[in-house]
């Protein structure tokens, strides 16, 4: 399998797309104007307490303020303020005006603010770092029983030399040495000292740590060596990868390229294209079925449809493929156009229990590649299947669209039959009650079309009934459903 991690960069963004056997996987935007906050640690300070909620606002010096959540509170060593059990109730950890140190897990998204909180924590290459626990855990993706239990005898051994916080080993640390482990602890330590430093001096609304650019977290976060080619777009970019690689990743540093060609990177591999594509609501199936995928703030739906695709025997056959291979399409796109939160699946009905079994299966294959966390459930008895991810960022429709200014993010609009009928309603209202000589409708092309056109007699009923005249003029500029009736 060839995966390559493919790196552009302009002044104004940086875009990373993960490729995978010359398929575009994931990419990744990051914008300077508008950079993510997720990781950043800020001084805040409590502005509103809501016990219906069990949930605060807090001011971090962000255009909105942000959410904290009761359950995204630290309470150190499983006690309350008071010292007591730990609690559940915002109102007895809480208070309006207190100062407290938070950090941003999910972005602001649409009209909600950044949610945040207590409970610290930030990565280094192997290591993830929590000061306000004292627990050493390894990640789940290691599977030797033998290799976990060596890591968390290192990381407990050298965890008294320095102050109380927590550890988690991450994938990348499978068979690190000993010193390395050691070295990345030292590393964290050395940060959380900056930041508690940054802390005591700092006013409120204050950003006192930043998390690293888009590019940097990304080779941090590299879970594997399986990468077969790093290219990177940007000649001071690539050398700042290269260095980086060097002194964590030397197994990594001789496959990192700088392309210097003229034609874009993105353009040699196809990712615009697949970019475009996956701004589009249908999805094509190479068996001639398709996806429909409807984004919402609620949630994201995925219809499939057999489309074209008859088969070869029968129809639940048919069904029973098409349905795999929407499976696997369903999965890259969900981490293409980073959907997260509540999705509904709503697959083609199969009557053969083994075969719902096999495509639920098969999902959960594919999601195993994702590095987001998902949980599915059984197949309900509508026949739907439902799912969570994991969202902390906007998803690649949000960040590269916005709603349309003529349906406003409704997708369809009235008719220009609709609009008619509309003007005609508004013609009479306006007659009744002002004393004009004649009307002047503004509208867009269509609708002066349809009523100088079919409703050309309604119009000569109207113009009779109220004793008046009526003039339309074409406003290029209006939407469909956008007009003005100016009393002349």
């Amino acid at each position: 399998m060839s995966e390559e991690l493919l790196i552009n960069i302009t002044p104004q963004e940086t875009r990373v797309a993960y490729v995978e056997n010359g398929l575009l996987q994931e990419v990744d935007i990051e914008r300077e104007r508008k950079r993510g906050l997720v990781g950043n640690i800020y001084k805040g300070k409590v502005c509103r307490v809501l016990p219906g909620m069990q949930a605060a606002f807090l001011e971090v010096g962000l255009e909105r303020t942000a959410f904290l959540h009761v359950s995204d509170i630290a309470q150190p060593n499983g006690k309350n303020g008071d010292g007591g059990e730990p609690s559940d109730i915002i109102m007895e950890l809480l208070r309006e005006g207190q100062e407290l140190m938070v950090q941003v897990i999910k972005d602001p998204m649409g009209s909600k603010g950044a949610r945040l909180t207590t409970q610290i924590s930030f990565p280094s290459r192997y290591l993830v770092y929590m000061p306000g626990i004292s627990h050493v855990g390894i990640s789940q993706r290691i599977e030797d029983d033998s290799e976990r239990q060596r890591l968390k005898d290192t990381i407990s051994g050298y965890a008294d030399e320095f102050d109380q916080g927590g550890y988690i080993a991450r994938t990348v640390a499978e068979g690190i040495s000993e010193q390395a482990i050691y070295k990345d602890m030292q590393f964290l330590q050395k940060i959380w000292s900056n930041i508690l430093e940054a802390y005591r001096t700092a006013k409120i609304g204050t950003l006192i740590h930043e998390d690293m650019s888009l590019v940097m977290r990304t080779m941090r976060d590299l879970s594997g060596i399986d990468i077969e080619k790093v290219r990177v777009d940007s000649k001071s970019t690539y050398e700042t990868v290269k260095k980086f690689a060097s002194k964590f990743i030397p197994e990594l540093e001789n496959r990192i390229e700088h392309y210097p060609g003229e034609r874009p990177i993105f353009d040699i591999y196809g990712v615009e294209d697949e970019i475009q594509k996956a701004l589009e609501r249908k999805v094509p199936l190479k068996s001639g079925g398709y996806l429909i995928i409807d984004q919402t703030e609620a949630m994201t739906t995925i219809d499939v449809n057999t489309g074209a695709f008859v088969g070869h025997r029968n129809l639940e056959e048919t069904i029973f493929k098409t349905n795999l291979e929407s499976a696997h399409a369903i999965v890259r796109q969900l981490r293409l156009r980073n959907l997260g939160g509540i999705i509904i699946i709503d697959f083609i009905d199969m009557s053969d229990i083994e075969h719902r079994r096999q495509v639920l299966r098969s999902l959960e294959k594919y999601l195993d590649k994702d590095h987001a966390k998902t949980n599915v459930c059984e197949v309900s008895s509508l026949g739907l299947v439902e799912m969570t991810r994991k969202r902390t960022r906007e998803s690649l429709e949000h960040i590269l669209c916005e709603p349309c200014p003529c349906c406003n993010g409704r997708a369809s609009l009235r008719t220009a039959e609709t609009i008619c009928y509309d003007i005609f309603r508004e013609i009479i209202r306006e007659a009744r009650q002002f004393d004009a000589q004649e009307f002047l409708i503004l509208a867009a092309q269509p609708v002066v079309d349809l009523m100088l056109d079919e409703e050309s007699t309604s119009i000569a009923e109207l113009e009779e009934f109220i004793g008046k005249p009526i003039r339309f003029q074409v406003e290029s500029e209006y939407s469909q459903e956008h007009f003005d009736v100016v009393l002349m």
